[in-house]
C-alpha cells in the first residue's frame, strides 16, 4: 500500500509544480526578483549561463532537502515529493531551455500540435521584454487558446 501512496504523493507534487511554476514565474520572477529574471527575456549577455538559472537551484535545494528529510530524518513521503520536484524540473529543462529557447541544439525539428501551442504561448510571453503585461502560466499546460490552428 505504500507504493501506491509514494505513486500519488509522486504524480501530486509533479502537478503541483505547474502551479509552482505558474506561481513563482507571475509573483516572483516578474516580481520582486525581476532582477534575477530579467537576462532570461533581455538576452543583452554572451553567456551560456543566466542569473535566471538560479531558480533551477533554488528548486533543486529543495529536492535534496526532501531527500534528506526521507534518508536521515523518517521523512517517509520526502521521497517521492523529492522525485516529484526532480521529475518535474527535468521536464521544465527539457521543454523550456533544450526544446523552446536551444540552449542544446535538440528536437528542432518536432512540429506537432503540442509543440506549436508551447512555443506559441511562449513566444507572446517573451514578446513583452519587461517585468509588466508578459502573460504567465505554467510551461507544460499553457492557456488552450495557443493550441488552436
Amino acid at each position: 500500500m505504500d507504493v501506491v501512496f509514494w505513486i500519488l504523493i509522486f504524480l501530486g507534487t509533479f502537478s503541483a509544480m505547474e502551479f509552482m511554476a505558474w506561481f513563482t514565474h507571475k509573483y516572483i520572477m516578474h516580481g520582486f526578483l525581476w532582477s534575477l529574471h530579467k537576462d532570461h527575456h533581455h538576452k543583452d549577455h554572451g553567456s551560456w549561463w543566466e542569473r535566471n538559472d538560479f531558480f533551477f537551484i533554488f528548486y533543486a535545494a529543495v529536492s535534496i532537502g526532501c531527500f534528506v528529510g526521507w534518508q536521515y530524518y523518517g521523512f517517509w513521503a520526502g521521497l517521492p515529493i523529492g522525485l516529484g520536484i526532480f521529475a518535474y524540473g527535468i521536464t521544465y529543462f527539457l521543454v523550456h531551455d533544450i526544446f523552446i529557447h536551444q540552449r542544446f541544439k535538440l528536437f528542432r525539428n518536432a512540429n506537432n500540435w503540442y509543440a506549436r501551442g508551447i512555443r506559441r504561448a511562449h513566444k507572446i510571453h517573451h514578446k513583452h521584454l519587461g517585468k509588466d503585461k508578459g502573460e504567465c502560466f505554467g510551461m507544460l499546460v499553457p492557456p488552450l487558446k495557443y493550441f488552436k490552428k
